[in-house]
């Protein structure tokens, strides 16, 4: 297992390499200034993490409640994930087109496509994150 100090790193550095990429890249791609897409990618950050501790919270207590168990199969981990990115997506639209003064088809566009960029950037990070700092009881035995 991770420790909490691990856990940490992880979860500073993984929002931080994100922004460095986020904020430069969706400011080409969508042709904002990139202080608004700074906003909405610290934003967006602030609030899937609130999201995040909210959301674990209530889908472990209905879990409980409708299962009895937190073991959680394929298919719940799949319902989970889009649940999740679901109620994100509902939260950040309004902000989005509020904040670039666009239309709710826009947002939801971009917000779409932010959902894409962090799917994709979360898998190779957790990738390199694995490889760069191994679990201990993970490590390869010293002369092996």
């Amino acid at each position: 297992m991770r420790t909490f100090r691990d856990r940490v790193r992880h979860a500073l550095m993984f929002e931080a390499v994100a922004l460095s990429i986020f904020i430069p890249g969706s400011a080409v791609l969508f042709g904002q200034p990139l202080e608004h897409m700074g906003f909405i990618g610290l934003a967006s950050a602030t609030i899937a993490t609130f999201w995040n501790f909210i959301f674990n919270v209530g889908f472990d207590r209905a879990m409980l409640r409708l299962r009895g168990s937190l073991h959680k199969t394929v298919a719940i981990r799949l319902l989970h994930t889009f649940l999740f990115e679901l109620g994100l997506v509902f939260m950040l639209i309004p902000m989005i087109a509020w904040y670039l003064e666009i239309g709710l088809w826009p947002a939801l566009l971009m917000d779409l496509a932010i959902v894409a960029y962090y799917l994709v950037y979360a898998f190779f990070f957790n990738i390199a994150y694995d490889r760069i700092f191994p679990i201990p009881a993970a490590r390869a035995p010293q002369g092996a």
